[in-house]
């Protein structure tokens, strides 16, 4: 598993993946919707995805004396990766921010402000993304651009729901905006709970993308 881990950084890895990470710093963009940011996160393994294809890489990794099933259980390890790297720094970056701006410019009126929340919404949006993109992606590897886009739309849908309640809702307009020295338990509840379900729905994701692997004919697509 190790040795495919490695693989799939060394070979699989565009540079977008890396690069969007960067994007983290969106956090100090006024008036921006910063869920947007994990989206970038979603693309960046449709880009990996899209040079794995490319690349053969599907095929070269069912040559090698590993389980199948371990092959999109290495792809989903250095994804998960790299989604808990944007989810701490956005946490990182948002709190920089908090510490730095004045109370009342942290506070951000086209959505959540940069807090823990935020970091909760973000693991809600990519929980929701792998378990939508993989299972289906790894049904046909070949076939990329239709998972991506199912899991691209249903992205974006949760990141207007967020936006509505963040200006419609008291509990996300008041309790759950801010810094997070306001309201603080509230806001750590809405961190746990999106960890929480980004844990739960990532490992349906892997089960679900192993089971359907298993069954992929490789070399008759």
């Amino acid at each position: 598993m190790f040795d495919l881990v490695k693989k799939e950084l060394a070979l699989c890895m565009h540079p977008t993946a890396f690069i969007f990470l960067s994007f983290a710093a969106l956090v100090f963009v006024p008036y921006y919707p910063y869920e947007v940011i994990f989206f970038f996160s979603c693309l960046s393994v449709f880009f990996c995805c899209m040079m794995a294809r490319e690349n053969g890489d599907i095929a070269f990794s069912c040559t090698l004396p590993v389980k199948k099933e371990h092959i999109p259980l290495a792809k989903m390890l250095v994804v998960i990766g790299l989604q808990c790297a944007i989810l701490l720094l956005v946490g990182a970056m948002g709190a920089i921010k908090g510490a730095v701006l004045p109370a009342e410019r942290s506070v951000n009126q086209a959505g959540i402000s940069a807090n823990i929340v935020l970091v909760g919404n973000g693991a809600v949006l990519l929980g929701v993304f792998n378990l939508i993109f993989f299972p289906r992606y790894f049904k046909a590897p070949e076939k990329i651009g239709v998972p991506f886009v199912i899991g691209a739309v249903s992205v974006f849908l949760l990141i207007g729901i967020f936006i509505v309640l963040r200006q419609t809702t008291p509990l996300y307009s008041v309790v759950l905006n801010g810094l997070n020295s306001e309201y603080s338990a509230a806001k750590l509840a809405a961190l746990t709970i999106g960890l929480v379900v980004y844990t739960g729905l990532s490992v349906i994701s892997c089960n679900l993308s192993m089971k359907n692997f298993r069954k992929t004919d490789v070399y008759g697509v």
